[in-house]
């Protein structure tokens, strides 16, 4: 799992089928101290509700992602699977 945050939305009139209906979005990763890190990529919300500025946890691995779309052909890597509420990291010493 990564901690990402959503940068904005993909648009697209013309996509496979299996993309029917679900929101593309573009994610950053963050590091624990929700600092950027990486290059940002595209992800597809399970959860329906996230958008820009929201904080997520996106599942990156594409085997585990076709596994919770019980769809064993899906072309999609990148699943954000919640949003994140709260963070909370303790001080290093």
């Amino acid at each position: 799992m990564n901690l990402c945050k959503v940068l904005g939305t993909v648009v697209a009139t013309e996509k496979l089928a299996v993309f029917s209906g679900r929101k593309i979005l573009v994610v950053q990763p963050l590091d624990e101290t929700q600092k950027p890190i990486g290059k940002s990529f595209l992800a597809i919300d399970h959860t329906s509700c996230a958008g820009k500025g929201d904080t997520v946890l996106v599942m990156n691995e594409g085997s585990g992602v076709r596994q919770v779309l019980q769809d064993k052909t899906a072309p999609i890597r990148s699943l954000i699977v919640g949003v994140v509420d709260a963070i909370d990291v303790p001080a290093k010493s």
